[in-house]
This record gives C-alpha cells, sequence and structure tokens, in this order.
C-alpha cells in the first residue's frame, strides 16, 4: 500500500497494541482509543484475568517485529501439565518434544510491554478513556464519549479497525448491515479467578515451569506461574448444579468443598475466602461471525471477530495469527484497493477462526475429563510412539495447533481422522510394549496409508 492512511483502531488491547505496530511499520498513522484507563499508570484489576499462554503462533508475530526478547522478559516457559489428583499426587505431561514449550503470560503485564514498545513510535498515539458509543459504518465516523469528563468526541478516520474484544462495538454495528452471520454461545461453566502468592523468599510455592492442573470431571482448576512467584489460578465451575458457583453461599461451603476435591491447593491459597466472594464470575463466550469487513474501511480483528473459549491456549494466538497474516498480504497488495485486502483477508482467515473455536471446546472436555485417566495416558503416549516413528505422517493434534503454523482448520481436519486411527489402535492395546506387535504395526500402516490418501501431509 503506498497511500499514507489515518488508522483508527477500537481497543488498546493485545491485539489493538500489536496491530499498531505492524501498520505503523507499512507507514500509516494510527490512533488507538481505549475505554480503560492507561493500566500503566491506574492499577486495573477486576479480578477476572486468566492467564495467557503464548505459543509459536504468538512468538512468530511478535518476531515479524523483532520484539520477542522484550516480551520473553514477562513470560515463563512452561514445558508440560502438571496433574494433581484429589490426594495431592502430582502426574507431570510433558507438551511436546523436550524443550518445547508454551509462555506464561499475565494479560496485563505483556499488555504493559506492548504498549511500551509502541507508544515510543510518532505515528502510534493512544487515547484512553474514550468509550465507542456509535459507529456510523456509512460515513467510517465513530462517537466517543470520554470517560472521565463525559465529553463526546466525534472521529472520521481513514480505516477502522474492531480490535475492541468480544463485545465488540464495532461489530455491533456491523450487525445492523444486511448479510451479516452472527453466532454467539456460552458454556454452562464461569470461570473465577484466584491466587497462589509467592512463598517468603519470594518463589515458586509449585512447581514453576507447568501449567498445573486438577482435573475433576464436571469441573476443574487451573494454575499458571508469573514472574513474581505468585500463580494466577482460574476456578472452571458451573453456574448450577450440586456442585457449582449457585451451591457456594459462604466460607464454611467454600473450604469444606475445597478441602475435599482440592486438599494439597488450600494450604497455599490464604487469601481463598476473600479473593472467591470478592471476584467476579466470568462468562465463556465463543463469537463467530461473518463478513469480518464493511466496504473497504472497516474491519474486525481477534475477539472481535473470533472469541473462543481459553482451553486451548490460542485466543491471544489466534488474534496475533490474524495480524501475521494481515501484514503478509499488505506487503503482497499493490495500489489502494483496502476492499479487496479485507475480503481476501476474512476468506482466508475465517475457517481457521472456525475451526479454532471448536477445537477450544473439545479442549476443554479433554482437560476437565480425560487427563487423569490411564486409558487416555496411555492413548497419548503410543501417540507419541507413532509421531517418533512416523515424523512424516503424523503429528499429534496438540503439537500442530500450538508448535506450528499449519492452518487450523487443517488441524481439526487431520485431528479427526487422526483421532478415528488411533481408537482402532487401542483396541489392540493394553499396555505400552503392545505397541510392538506385528499385528498393530500391520495395522497402523494400513490406516497412515489410507491417511495419506484422504489427507496429504503439509509440512
Amino acid at each position: 500500500m503506498t497511500e499514507r492512511k489515518n488508522i483508527a483502531i477500537m481497543g488498546a488491547g493485545l491485539v489493538g497494541s500489536l496491530l499498531s505496530l505492524y501498520l505503523a511499520k507499512h507507514g500509516h498513522k494510527v490512533d488507538l482509543y481505549e475505554r480503560r484507563a492507561d493500566l500503566r499508570v491506574s492499577t486495573i484489576d477486576g479480578g477476572r484475568s486468566i492467564n495467557l499462554a503464548l505459543s509459536d503462533r504468538g512468538w512468530r508475530a511478535l518476531k515479524g517485529l523483532g520484539i520477542e526478547e522484550e516480551v520473553r522478559k514477562v513470560a515463563i516457559p512452561m514445558y508440560g501439565r502438571m496433574m494433581h489428583d484429589e490426594q495431592g499426587n502430582l502426574t507431570h505431561q510433558p507438551y511436546g518434544k523436550e524443550g518445547q514449550a508454551i509462555y506464561s503470560v499475565s494479560r496485563g503485564g505483556l499488555n504493559m510491554a506492548l504498549m511500551n514498545l509502541s507508544e515510543p513510535n510518532q505515528d502510534i498515539t493512544y487515547h484512553f478513556n474514550r468509550q465507542a458509543t456509535d459507529v456510523n459504518l456509512r460515513t467510517n465516523e465513530v462517537q466517543l464519549r470520554n470517560v472521565e469528563t463525559g465529553n463526546t468526541e466525534t472521529i472520521q478516520p481513514d480505516l477502522l479497525f474492531g480490535a475492541d474484544g468480544a463485545y465488540s462495538v464495532v461489530r455491533g454495528a456491523m450487525q445492523k448491515a444486511e448479510r451479516f452471520d452472527y453466532q454467539q454461545s456460552y458454556l454452562e461453566y464461569g470461570y473465577k479467578e484466584l491466587t497462589i502468592p509467592a512463598t517468603a523468599d519470594g518463589g515458586w510455592a509449585i512447581e514453576k515451569n507447568a501449567l498445573h492442573i486438577w482435573p475433576r470431571g464436571n469441573y476443574m482448576m487451573i494454575a499458571l506461574p508469573n514472574p513474581d512467584g505468585s500463580f494466577t489460578c482460574t476456578l472452571f465451575f458451573p453456574y448450577d448444579g450440586e456442585h457449582s458457583f449457585a451451591a457456594i453461599q459462604d466460607k464454611n461451603d467454600l473450604l469444606a468443598f475445597f478441602n475435599k476435591v482440592f486438599p494439597d491447593a488450600v494450604p497455599l491459597m490464604p487469601e481463598l475466602a476473600q479473593e472467591y466472594f470478592e471476584n467476579p464470575v466470568g462468562a465463556l463466550v465463543t463469537v463467530k461471525c461473518f463478513p469480518w469487513s464493511y466496504k473497504g474501511t472497516s474491519l474486525l480483528i481477534g475477539d472481535a471477530s473470533h472469541a473462543v473459549v481459553p482451553f486451548y491456549g490460542q485466543g491471544m494466538n489466534a488474534g496475533f495469527e490474524d495480524i501475521t497474516v494481515l501484514d503478509q498480504m499488505l506487503q503482497q497488495f499493490e495500489g489502494d484497493d483496502w476492499e479487496a485486502l479485507f475480503k481476501a483477508f476474512e476468506r482466508r482467515r475465517k475457517p481457521n477462526a472456525d475451526a479454532i473455536a471448536d477445537l477450544a471446546v473439545l479442549n476443554f472436555e479433554e482437560m476437565r475429563d480425560k487427563v487423569a485417566d490411564p486409558r487416555f495416558l496411555l492413548r497419548k503416549k503410543i501417540e507419541n510412539k507413532i509421531s517418533a516413528q512416523y515424523p512424516d505422517k503424523w503429528i499429534p493434534l496438540y503439537t500442530m495447533v500450538t508448535f506450528t503454523d499449519l492452518p487450523y482448520s487443517y488441524a481439526l481436519e487431520t485431528g479427526q481422522k487422526q483421532d478415528k486411527i488411533m481408537k482402532k489402535v487401542m483396541r489392540h492395546i493394553k499396555s505400552l510394549e503392545d505397541y510392538d506387535k506385528p499385528e498393530v504395526q500391520q495395522l497402523l500402516e494400513k490406516q497412515l496409508v489410507q491417511k495419506e490418501k484422504l489427507t496429504p501431509f503439509r509440512g
């Protein structure tokens, strides 16, 4: 694109802040409008945080600007899942090959790091305490309310990007346009933020380099490490039922429940009761919509176009990958046809956004119900053996999603085919040693030949 544009981004969160850096790199002037105060000078703690898991797709977007080393300063590698059973026994499940990790980052910490990296750029300007109250897509005008003073102003940028999250105001305006498809669904679960504080000497009370999970069938708790020695815990819990948010009415109910189902965590959580009753319950929403653009003047990106539940750790990574793809397309497009660019972008990303949304819900079921099942763990070990024996034909689904840039849609399709193969193979396996039996190897080779006919491997 040769013509310099005045661009407004609604939302100065993770995706908006990173997008500003990429658009400025292409020579455009960017203004970000954020309804919240500047979190670098005003503590914003709504008790709604789920620590983020930064993986390869996210790192690739950061590397594209040469800022990955700055972000590593606020990230902690997690090399696997640490499972906690009801007796407090621990089981470690590696995420991938030796040395492969996903990285725990706090949403606020990463957001501040991106702001600090982008703000010195003279082509990027942040406007805090600005709430978008109305968007006119035909004229590309946005009415903003100053949260502090109540005053209003109207802006009219050349291009408008909606990076304003799952409840996007920009998307709300698009929903009023003709032929706009929109789907929103909620899990019957909410989440609540809790904390395991640092030890007296500032260290970590449990294994630092792991994502901790307390799977309990119908609900679960997770914990991700922070650089200050604490862990951000998240309880995923039904809204209603025998074991639910509705069933816990007071401190006695809470402690009785936690001592029974999370006994090893209770001594590590001195502020459990206070945090539980003070912090709000967050909702778990999936948003699918199309198109993501209006004419050639506005575009949705990140959660505004494809919000997903957090159970694959890919919400942020998918939003960052949006930016990587958009940047590649900006480099390839000539002239000033933004409408063609936006349409090509949404057609390319929509199938992958839908796929990771479906994968995230499936992974919730796995984390909640299966990760403590011995049969499931055996299957994972067998699958790792297949991957090691046939590296050019078999990549585990989790690896495809987390440690490659293969399209999410390809990962979903291939994962479904591999699941069918694994079900057939596991009928003949009772222990790890059974994998080497001739009949198992013959069955596997036959299935892999069929799989190759169906889905060519794209490495």
